[in-house]
């Protein structure tokens, strides 16, 4: 019963979520009801709601409940200050106006143009940072580059696509081929390089074309908004480049700190954020009296930061993670497993069902059903599980991109739609059918290819 229950709670909340703009309740708190609802149940399913309270502070059940929820809780909590440092970092090079040495530099008002240059842009920086604080920065770029709110809602949706796709063929580039990465599916860097890019960049090209031919026109730029001391006390060219560069330098910083330390890649970016933030006071230190820095101190800039999205990544992911503890995401993994018998169904449906739920979860399940194969083996079947092997690259390739397929199916996305308030049924309407028919361009390469 209670198994039913919690995936009922799910889909109610998951359907309030995409009615938020019908139903007039923000995303942030039908997000957070569904995820606490569904760890109550979890919680009751324990001993079938019988002493509860001796449940929770005795016995095995305990201690498995406790893990379960401190192992959960650390992990959404990593990405929460992952999340709140990136967009403070954005923040504060935005206020400082670094962003505009990118956007004084793209002339075109060309939309087509535009959207190929900011794609291919996102594409490499989600491999060199990671997915989720590309889509933040690129945000913030649009907002810079384009007035009307449905073009910059487009524009977006295709960001969203650009930095999963770009994420897939790096090892730092998305969550799940960290994962693969470190746990030994994936070991060989320059070789799942080599194999991914190329499909990766195909997932992302065919949307790009299918839109070539559907845009026209050119965009309307914003009027630049400064405040009173923009005019009065200019920010100098040379404190915007070392803003910007520090910024940039701090973001790139967080996946070099986690490869060379193995710690979680949010104390990498809060060691950036703190030492951009020390320069940010030993810059205006001398030359600003209080009142004219305060709003490019990282005091004021967090001011900004939008907590409602925090909100929601929170409780979604928690929801997520009742789904995964209560066994069902597992469930499914084992259920294609049995029926499909074929690595690329297998992994292609993986990808899809990562759009309505977190593929972390999924790709774990599948780490865990299957074992690494000796390099030695004969089995044809086997040598797709070896270290490097065909299902462990294709698994990268659609656990990645297959989030795209609707915006809160992956990091980047759900970042995207909390910044941006993109409602869900827009999205699924305007930028779904692109992300799916580039999914399937990129799967249908990969398999061409091998």
């Amino acid at each position: 019963m209670f198994g039913i229950l919690i995936i009922v709670v799910f889909v109610l909340g998951y359907a309030c979520i995409a009615l938020e703009h019908n139903i007039k309740v923000d995303k942030a708190a039908s997000a957070l009801i569904t995820g606490m609802v569904c760890w109550t149940i979890y919680v009751f399913s324990l001993h079938g709601g019988h002493e509860i309270s001796h449940v929770i502070e005795h016995g095995d059940e305990s201690i498995a409940f406790r893990g379960g929820l401190v192992h959960h809780l650390f992990e959404i909590a990593s990405i929460l200050f992952f999340l709140l440092g990136a967009m403070t970092i954005v923040e504060l090079v935005d206020a400082h106006e670094g962003f505009s040495i990118i956007t004084d530099r793209i002339k075109t008002k060309n939309k087509v143009s535009l959207l190929w240059i900011l794609s291919i842009l996102t594409f490499f920086l989600s491999a060199a940072l990671d997915n989720l604080t590309t889509s933040i920065v690129m945000v913030s770029l649009l907002r810079k580059l384009i007035k009307d709110t449905g073009t910059r809602w487009f524009f977006a949706g295709i960001m969203i696509i650009a930095a999963n796709s770009g994420g897939a063929w790096s090892p730092i580039g998305d969550v799940t081929t960290t994962m693969l990465w470190i746990k030994g599916q994936l070991p060989n860097v320059p070789l799942m390089i080599e194999t991914l890019i190329i499909p990766s960049m195909v997932s992302l090209i065919v949307p790009l074309i299918a839109c070539s031919l559907i845009l026209k026109g050119e965009v309307e730029r914003p009027m630049a908004s400064h405040s009173a001391e923009h005019y009065l006390k200019p920010i100098s060219n040379t404190v915007k480049l070392v803003i910007f560069i520090a910024g940039v330098l701090g973001l790139l910083f967080v996946p070099v700190f986690k490869t060379v330390t193995h710690l979680p890649p949010f104390m990498g970016m809060m060691l950036s954020l703190g030492v951009l933030w020390t320069i940010t006071e030993i810059l205006h230190k001398r030359n600003l009296n209080n009142a004219e820095r305060k709003h490019l101190t990282v005091v004021s800039v967090l001011q900004k930061i939008d907590v409602a999205s925090v909100l929601f990544f929170l409780g979604i992911l928690m929801a997520v993670s009742a789904l995964q503890e209560f066994g069902h995401l597992n469930s499914v993994a084992q259920a294609l497993d049995s029926k499909l018998k074929n690595m690329y169904a297998i992994n292609m449906l993986i990808g899809l069902l990562s759009a309505l739920v977190d593929n972390v979860p999924l790709v774990a399940a599948a780490q865990g059903m299957y074992e690494i194969m000796p390099s030695e083996t004969n089995d044809l079947w086997l040598k797709n599980f070896v270290a490097n092997g065909s299902f462990w690259q294709f698994l990268a390739y659609c656990a990645g991109t297959g989030g795209s397929a609707l915006i809160i199916g992956s990091a980047a996305g759900v970042a995207v739609m909390g910044l941006e308030k993109i409602d869900f049924f827009w999205y699924l309407k305007k930028i779904s059918w692109l992300a799916i028919l580039g999914y399937f361009a990129g799967a249908a390469t990969y398999i061409l290819m091998h």
